[in-house]
């Protein structure tokens, strides 16, 4: 007999779960931040992928409870082809303190074969219009919601990438400026000259001699002092040296075919240092 007791009880319990109507899609409306006269939106999905519910009847407008009034529901069709129930409730009360009421559960009758949708119940908050105590409303207050986390791994892994390049263009641009300089050094005549002077006197007959041919081949020719205003017609940037140049073929022409050294001699490795610097610029 409690065997079959047991058995009768559990096919009723059956029954009246598989008796309940299925529950519904519904978008709630949010939670919270309601004072009296908002409107609270539920949006009930007819259409999914496995049936196209269709209601037999719209509620009517009516007042729900002591807090809602219903307005006329009505159905909209997406771009997406699916239909949504429509449903807006006024509230129609104003609490004397941040409360927290209950929207209730109600069913949507179907046309076929009076199946209906389960739309269930919600809550949300409804603020007074005038507070009179600025602390009551500190209990009602909705939880800070939690920040996800951002996965930086990614953001890592390109900066060192980005790093690592940065640092080969600089190693690689350092390298071309040396190997540029080392090319002028052999290309360039002062600069040529400026190279073979760090291994001579700067009063040796040889280091004289390794500017004179620096001149030379900047003019294209063997200069003289007679025949300097050539250099200065194929180089016009030297112009601004053109004393000191005059002076150091005097100087020059004195020391190799004249009376021999002077006192007061050009720095043979100044000027060259100078005449240098102003072939980098021109040449730039």
């Amino acid at each position: 007999m409690r065997i079959t007791a047991l058995i009768l009880m559990a096919m009723a319990a059956i029954s009246a779960i598989a008796a309940q109507p299925p529950a519904a899609v519904v978008e709630q409306p949010r939670p919270f931040g309601y004072v009296v006269g908002d409107l609270v939106t539920q949006r009930v999905l007819l259409t999914t992928s496995e049936h196209d519910f269709d209601p037999s009847v719209l509620l009517p407008i009516q007042r729900v409870n002591i807090w809602f009034e219903r307005r006329a529901p009505r159905v909209e069709a997406t771009a997406d082809g699916r239909r949504w129930l429509i449903v807006n409730y006024q509230l129609i009360n104003a609490p004397q303190t941040l409360t927290t009421i209950t929207l209730p559960a109600w069913d949507v009758p179907g046309k076929a074969g009076g199946t209906q949708l389960r739309i269930p119940a919600t809550s949300i908050s409804v603020g007074p219009l005038i507070s009179s105590s600025p602390s009551a409303t500190a209990v009602e207050l909705r939880p800070d919601r939690e920040v996800s986390l951002i996965n930086t791994a990614p953001v890592r892994a390109q900066l060192i990438a980005w790093s690592i390049a940065l640092g080969l263009t600089l190693a690689a641009w350092l390298a071309w400026l040396r190997w540029r300089n080392w090319r002028d050094s052999l290309d360039q005549p002062f600069a040529r000259a400026l190279h073979e002077l760090r291994r001579i006197d700067d009063s040796a007959p040889e280091a004289w001699q390794a500017l004179h041919r620096a001149f030379d081949q900047t003019a294209g020719r063997v200069l003289q002092t007679e025949t300097l205003p050539s250099l200065f017609e194929r180089a016009p940037h030297l112009q601004q040296r053109r004393a000191d140049i005059e002076r150091f073929f005097s100087q020059s022409s004195e020391r190799f075919f004249g009376a021999g050294l002077q006192s007061n001699l050009v720095s043979v490795r100044a000027l060259c240092r100078d005449l240098r610097q102003i072939e980098r610029r021109h040449a730039q």
